[in-house]
C-alpha cells in the first residue's frame, strides 16, 4: 500500500512540476540555468550539504525521538488548554472539503516545498535560493528538537468521536502509511506542514518582483494546507500558531545567516591568520 500511494504522490506533482514550471519560470530562466546551473551549485553547495545532513538527523531523530522523549520530555495535553477550537471546522465539513483539504494536505504540501527549490535555482542570484534552503534547514532542526522536548497528541487521539467526519486516517486510512514513515503521531508541536507552508508563503512575497503570478498561489495553498491540518483533526490551533512562529522565525534567521559567513571568507581568515603566524615565526 505504501508504494501505491507513493507512486499516486509522485504521479501527481510529477504532472504539476513541469506545469508550474512552464507557466512561473519560464523558457529564458530555464535556459540561462541550463549555461549557469554549474556555478549556482558551487556557491550553493554547503546550504546543500546543510539541509541534507539535516534532513538524515530529522529522519533519524523522529524513530529515536520517542525513547528519548520518554526520559526528558514534557508531557502537554492541549485539549485541557485549547479545549473544542478545531472543531469550528466541523461547520464546513462535506465530502467535497473532506476531497479538497485531503488533496492540499497530501499533494499540495508535496508540490509547495518542491516547487520553489526548482524556480529559485532558475535565478541567476542564488541568495533566495540559498535563504529557502536554510529555512528549510532550520524548520526542519527546530521542530525535531520541540518533537523530543514537547510531547503532546493531536484532536483525534482526544475527540475521535468528534472529528470522525473530516478525520484525514478514517475518510483516507491509506495515507497513514505514508505519514507514518515520516512521522509520529506524538510529534504535533509545532506543526510542520504549517511552519513549512507559510515559509514558502512568505518568499513568494518575498520574491513577488521576479514570480508575481506565483505569489496568490503560493499564499493561498499554505493557507489551505495550514487550515487542512485542523480540519483533518490533525493539529491543535497552538500547533498551527507555533508552526507560523517556527516560519518567520526561519525566514528572518535565514536573512541574517545566508552571506554572512561564506567559505571564501572563512579561507580568507585563516589565509589571513596563517600569514600573520608566519610572520611571528620568522623574527
Amino acid at each position: 500500500m505504501l508504494a501505491e500511494v507513493l507512486a499516486r504522490v509522485v504521479a501527481v506533482v510529477g504532472v504539476a512540476l513541469p506545469l508550474a514550471i512552464a507557466i512561473f519560470v519560464g523558457l529564458e530562466r530555464l535556459k540561462r540555468t541550463h549555461t549557469e546551473w554549474r556555478a549556482r551549485l558551487r556557491t550553493s553547495a554547503p546550504v546543500i550539504v546543510i539541509l541534507s545532513i539535516v534532513l538524515v538527523c530529522n529522519r533519524i531523530m523522529r524513530r529515536a525521538g520517542p525513547s528519548i522523549s520518554r526520559d526528558i520530555g514534557i508531557h502537554v495535553n492541549f485539549y485541557e488548554i485549547e479545549g473544542e477550537f478545531v472543531l469550528l471546522f466541523q461547520r464546513i465539513a462535506s465530502s467535497e472539503m473532506n476531497t479538497y483539504f485531503t488533496v492540499a494536505y497530501v499533494y499540495g504540501y508535496t508540490f509547495l516545498l518542491i516547487f520553489p527549490v526548482i524556480a529559485y535555482f532558475a535565478l541567476s542570484n542564488t541568495r533566495p535560493f540559498r535563504r529557502l534552503l536554510t529555512a528549510y534547514s532550520l524548520n526542519y532542526a527546530i521542530g525535531v528538537v520541540l518533537y523530543v522536548l514537547i510531547v503532546a497528541y493531536g484532536p483525534r487521539n482526544y475527540m475521535p468521536e468528534l472529528v470522525s467526519e473530516t478525520m484525514l486516517y478514517d475518510n483516507s486510512p491509506q495515507f497513514q502509511y505514508l505519514t507514518q514513515e515520516v512521522n509520529d503521531r506524538r510529534n504535533v508541536f509545532p506543526s510542520l506542514h504549517t511552519s513549512l507552508s507559510m515559509t514558502v508563503a512568505c518568499f513568494a512575497y518575498a520574491t513577488r518582483d521576479e514570480y508575481p503570478s506565483w505569489l496568490p498561489v503560493a499564499v493561498g495553498l499554505a493557507l489551505s494546507i495550514v487550515v487542512s491540518t485542523m480540519y483533518l483533526g490533525i493539529h491543535w490551533g497552538i500547533d498551527v500558531a507555533a508552526g507560523i512562529a517556527l516560519a518567520l522565525v526561519s525566514v528572518a534567521a535565514s536573512d541574517r545567516l545566508v552571506d554572512r559567513w561564506s567559505l571564501r571568507d572563512l579561507r580568507d581568515a585563516v589565509a589571513s591568520v596563517r600569514t600573520t603566524v608566519d610572520r611571528q615565526l620568522d623574527r
